[in-house]
């Protein structure tokens, strides 16, 4: 793809952030996120909250220095892998800033994988020490003994012994509560952010230390105004970067309170700790936002939460509107990707325009780029690519790819997009998933928006699909309220969408389905429909 000499659309850097986003050479990310709390006076402030109990920024440190302590003891050197596979937890927080304080690198993974997908992520890492949960360590068992570059397994919890490189917690917490954090400097790794977007197999976008802290000084304090005051919930978890950003590195930066829960997050869940400890801030994702609005729980729950941060996949105008009508807070959509870390195009508190992703972050350039490669017009669909000072480096072991992704000083999103004359952006599906009906190009999600403004349907996806002549038809899949779907309930739908989009624009097929298939970090998995 040709590199053009564009006007992109951004916003004005203040003095102010232009100063806080010079970071020194040397740089260690423990130090900018936990340990200046303890040099302005906030160690006795509570840190973590979870279902266990909770430390105060003094004590996180103190079991961050434990696990930095353990690691080099156990040879972990500058730059190597520490692979971490915790459910959200006081411990999956200070084993994430004691790898960092090590020098080493963070690479996380999701607990709840079966057993066999562990060797392919240790493969890929060549971490040579794992930080589990004890449930991890025991399904995984087999896969743990048979990793041949994999020395030791540090298991928090009930281990039944199962593999013979297995270590209890009691490793880390009879080493020393003192360290002198690694001397990194801003440009070194830091953190692998696993990426799988709604296609292909996982793969690591490499981070450098000035990367987690260039988002938070733009997005986390600029736009979100985080704050000492806030006290921070999720519902994605910890090894998700989305969530590893908004529920662990943001409040850490200004010395909020952090939330945690090891089981999956259910409405009653989520309006449960919101009321227990008047959570200012929730993160969350469509699915479940669209999940709190059809559950009938107490709409004054969230009454302390100022702002809901929605992204990881679209969020339907509609669902905007209902979530405001029961709950009266502001959702807060924006999108951002693995490559960048986190978010870069958003609404912001008072700037909300339903339908839109808003604009962009301030620190961060985007543009809307032609297949043609030239600039799009305002109200042209194009491939999004976005420049900020977060972008990885490359993903580990896939140059093409890379070279595809990261140009010069943009990323290239494969997101398509439109802006309007304001400067607000619009999504438009993946690039990938765009389907070309009649010769027109058609946005599956413009598609799916107009379904879930019909009562009976509570999710949809939709994808393409060959006729009987071999041309491209759009058909969706939909998740039915209320009720089993029907071939009347289909009909009707299909009418639906003519009536709320051009014709041609509306499924041929719908097909209805219990639940639409997911990633581990909640995006819908395209390429198992129609399976």
């Amino acid at each position: 793809m040709e590199t053009m000499t564009v006007a992109p659309t951004a916003l004005q850097l203040s003095d102010e952030l232009r100063q806080a986003l010079d970071f020194p050479e040397r740089f260690n990310l423990s130090d900018y996120f936990l340990d200046q709390r303890i040099a302005e006076g906030l160690g006795d402030r509570v840190a973590i909250i979870d279902d266990r109990g909770q430390v105060t920024y003094r004590e996180l440190r103190a079991l961050a220095n434990r696990v930095a302590s353990t690691l080099v003891s156990l040879g972990v050197r500058p730059e190597e892998r520490v692979l971490i596979g915790l459910f959200d937890s006081i411990e999956f927080a200070a084993t994430f800033f004691g790898v960092l304080k090590a020098g080493a690198v963070v690479a996380m993974v999701n607990p709840e994988l079966p057993g066999p997908d562990y060797a392919g992520y240790l493969e890929y890492t060549r971490a040579r020490v794992f930080v589990c949960d004890a449930e991890v360590a025991n399904k995984a068992h087999a896969e743990l003994d048979a990793a041949p570059l994999l020395e030791r397994v540090i298991a928090w919890g009930d281990d039944r012994g199962l593999s013979k490189k297995v270590h209890g917690w009691d490793t880390v917490l009879g080493a020393p509560a003192t360290f002198t954090n690694a001397e990194t400097l801003k440009d070194d790794f830091a953190i692998w952010l696993f990426t799988s977007g709604s296609t292909g197999k996982p793969k690591a976008a490499v981070h450098l230390q000035h990367d987690f802290a260039f988002n938070t000084e733009c997005y986390a304090k600029r736009v979100l105004a985080m704050k000492a005051t806030d006290i921070t919930l999720g519902v994605p978890k910890l090894f998700f970067g989305y969530a590893t950003g908004s529920n662990l590195m943001f409040p850490c930066a200004v010395g909020g309170k952090i939330v945690l829960f090891r089981d999956r997050a259910t409405p009653e869940r989520i309006e449960m700790l919101c009321q227990r400890h008047g959570v200012t801030v929730l993160t969350s994702v469509p699915t479940m936002i669209n999940k709190m609005c059809a559950h009938e729980g107490d709409p004054t729950s969230l009454r302390s939460v100022r702002a809901v941060i929605s992204a990881g996949e679209a969020l339907p105008e509609e669902l905007y509107h209902r979530w405001k009508a029961k709950f009266g807070v502001e959702l807060l959509d924006g999108i951002g990707s693995a490559e960048l870390f986190h978010i870069y195009v958003t609404n912001a508190p008072g700037d909300v325009r339903p339908g839109s992703l808003g604009k962009v972050v301030p620190g961060y350039e985007a543009k809307i780029v032609r297949p043609d490669g030239a600039e799009a017009a305002p109200g042209e669909i194009g491939n999004l690519w976005v420049k900020g000072d977060s972008a990885a480096v490359f993903y580990f072991q896939n140059h093409e790819k890379s070279k595809q992704t990261f140009h010069n000083d943009w990323v290239v999103s494969g997101d398509l997009f439109r802006r309007d004359e304001a400067g607000y952006f619009y999504y438009a599906g993946r690039a990938d998933d765009l389907l070309k009906v009649g010769g027109i190009f058609v946005s599956p999600v413009e598609v799916e928006g107009a379904l879930m403004k019909h009562p009976r349907v509570l999710e949809a996806a939709v994808i393409g699909y060959e006729d009987e002549e071999r041309l491209v038809k759009a058909m969706a899949y939909v998740v039915p309220s209320g009720g089993a779907g029907d071939d009347a309930l289909a009909s009707e739908l299909i009418q639906h969408c003519k009536r709320e989009l051009v014709a041609y624009k509306a499924p041929r097929k719908i097909e209805f389905v219990a639940a639409l298939p997911r990633s581990d970090r909640g995006k819908i998995l395209r390429r198992e429909l129609g399976k």
